[in-house]
């Protein structure tokens, strides 16, 4: 019997909410080991390197492709500074911590925490840099080790590495999912929590839309993080999920109605409903599982049918515009032209 049976079994025996949390827990003892490889693997983390100069960058793929041209082009008078970051960065990895799992570990939270840090910076990271972090010699075991680290950005801090410019081999750090939170402080030292903000989307999901306070704290100590205690990358777990998602509108935090002893319930906030979708976080998931959307069939046909829904509502906007009159057109033309 496939995987995909097997849930759709699950379904019929209407055990939904044993299948889900299954699956939460599944997803959060993942996000915990990229985690503890990169806590093993290296004591470096952005706040470390505060003191390095921020670069005013665009932030847009375009933007980074145009900055990553003019420095390629010119190098020498830039170099200097590249390299003082690239020191920086290797002098700070090898202060004494836990001794890595292995070489190519060590390499990957290298090459991590240099992404963080251009990321922090608003710069584009060439290939060139890259292989002067992870040394030279290894350029053969350089697409394994980007690999490994773009998987660690995307699973622990929610963020994308793509190649802006192939070719001068560019690469830039997005937000995924469509979000724009990434939680950073300009003023504190801090790594992006778009991470743990997808995996409390996620749970909440998973569990119909709306998960009880213990539900979400019972994934959220499979990955290490518990109430009242300092994570070592993200900090106060509860600080930030009751107040700091909640203040940016990505999370409700609310009374269960009627509850005695008083109980709490977490919910999608409108900015992530406006902001990315239900089939966007599942794919999220099932990639951290190394599965397909398929493997949450409950969730995967909701998700397809806000899709449709989505796609339904912004239909009809356009159909009311194509209606227009041309004079209509006009107006909004030389409304436009004088701004």
């Amino acid at each position: 019997m496939s995987q995909y049976q097997a849930n759709l079994e699950c379904l019929e025996d209407e055990d939904l909410q044993i299948c889900s949390e299954t699956q939460g827990l599944e997803i959060a003892q993942v996000c915990k080991d990229e985690e503890e490889k990169f806590l093993s693997s290296s004591p470096l983390v952005p706040g470390t390197l505060k003191e390095a100069p921020v670069a005013a960058t665009p932030s847009t793929s375009e933007g980074l492709q145009h900055s990553c041209f003019s420095s390629s082009s010119s190098e020498e008078g830039a170099s200097s500074q590249e390299n003082e970051q690239i020191s920086c960065t290797e002098q700070a990895a090898a202060v004494p911590g836990n001794v890595p799992l292995n070489a190519l570990d060590e390499k990957v939270a290298f090459l991590v925490s240099f992404m963080l840090l251009k990321y922090q910076m608003k710069e584009p990271m060439r290939k060139a840099d890259m292989l002067e972090i992870i040394m030279q010699e290894d350029e053969a075991h350089f697409p394994e080790i980007l690999l490994q680290a773009c998987e660690r950005m995307e699973m622990v801090f929610g963020l994308d590495v793509k190649e802006v410019d192939p070719i001068n081999h560019c690469y830039g750090v997005f937000i995924k999912l469509g979000l724009t939170y990434d939680g950073m402080q300009s003023d504190e030292e801090s790594v992006p929590k778009t991470g743990l903000l997808i995996l409390v989307l996620g749970v909440i999901f998973l569990k119909g839309n709306r998960a009880s306070e213990e539900e979400v704290w019972k994934a959220l100590n499979l990955t290490g993080m518990y109430s009242g205690e300092d994570h070592f990358l993200f900090g106060e777990p509860r600080e930030i999920i009751t107040k700091e998602f909640v203040k940016e509108k990505y999370v409700e935090y609310r009374p269960v109605a009627n509850s005695d002893p008083p109980q709490y319930e977490f919910l999608w906030g409108p900015r992530a409903y406006a902001e990315t979708s239900k089939m966007k976080v599942l794919e999220f998931l099932a990639k951290i599982l190394g599965t397909d959307p398929c493997h949450f069939p409950f969730q995967y046909v909701e998700a397809v049918l806000e899709d449709v829904e989505r796609a339904l509502a912004s239909i009809s906007p356009r159909a009311a515009s194509s209606s227009r009159s041309p004079g209509s057109y006009r107006a909004v033309g030389s409304s436009f032209s004088r701004t």
